[in-house]
């Protein structure tokens, strides 16, 4: 069963840690290039590719990640 999903990040709770980037094996995320209102670079959806696997969410230490399953085929 292939999975379409949207993810999302609360910025406002990231630290920036970048865990959630590397255990992306779609690439969706990616760190942002501008400093957050706590003053890191939080990650942020990257491309339309999330696959909804979940590692992204498995793995973040402050529960900053949201995925919705848009598609299952």
């Amino acid at each position: 069963m292939k999975k379409k999903g949207i993810v999302r990040v609360r910025a406002e709770r990231c630290k920036g840690c970048g865990l959630c980037v590397r255990a992306c094996r779609a690439g969706a995320l990616a760190q942002s290039a501008h400093l957050g209102a706590s003053g890191v670079y939080p990650a942020e959806a990257a491309a339309d590719v999330c696959i909804a696997c979940g590692a992204c969410y498995a793995v973040c230490p402050d529960m900053c990640i949201e995925i919705r399953v848009v598609e299952a085929a």
